[in-house]
């Protein structure tokens, strides 16, 4: 079975190769320090300090691992093929909200760079799949818990 793409901006490429650079010096580093204290403290078999560092380093290497085989499987949006003509990954997209009566705002981004406090949805969450290839004006239904929602696009933009 064939690696899935992990589509993303190019905003969210750099902010995983951001938090991969830092786990790899600052955290290591720090990680590394914390086990040469515990190993101060004498006995292994009783000395927690040194059990949770352990764990926090393989917890840190885990992670390394997850954001490398990320940013192998990644596509870049290019900001250029960003048109605004269809809703794609990278626009921003101004909807109203039928049953809410109220216009909202959504950033479709990849899975991986997904912030709901920002208003960045995901090109596969309900929603986002939703409005993917949509038009301006075109309605937009949407099966959600308690029932349909429709949305209105109103503008897309990059």
């Amino acid at each position: 079975m064939g690696e899935k793409e992990v589509i993303m901006t190019q905003e969210g490429y750099d902010k995983l190769e951001r938090q991969l650079e830092n786990l790899k010096t600052e955290k290591r580093a720090e990680i590394a320090e914390r086990i040469k204290v515990a190993l101060g403290f004498g006995d292994l078999s009783e000395n927690s300090e040194y059990d949770e560092a352990k764990n926090a380093q393989a917890e840190n290497e885990e992670k390394i691992a997850e954001i490398e085989k990320k940013l192998r499987l990644a596509k870049v949006v290019d900001d250029s093929e960003i048109d605004t003509k269809t809703v794609q990954v990278g626009n921003i997209v101004k909807v109203f909200d039928v049953e809410f009566d109220e216009e909202v705002e959504y950033t479709i981004v990849g899975s991986t760079e997904v912030d709901l406090a920002e208003n960045k949805i995901s090109n596969e969450s309900p929603l986002g799949a939703a409005l993917l290839g949509k038009k301006k004006n075109d309605i937009v239904e949407v099966e959600v818990p308690d029932g349909l929602a429709k949305y209105k696009i109103l503008s897309i933009k990059k």
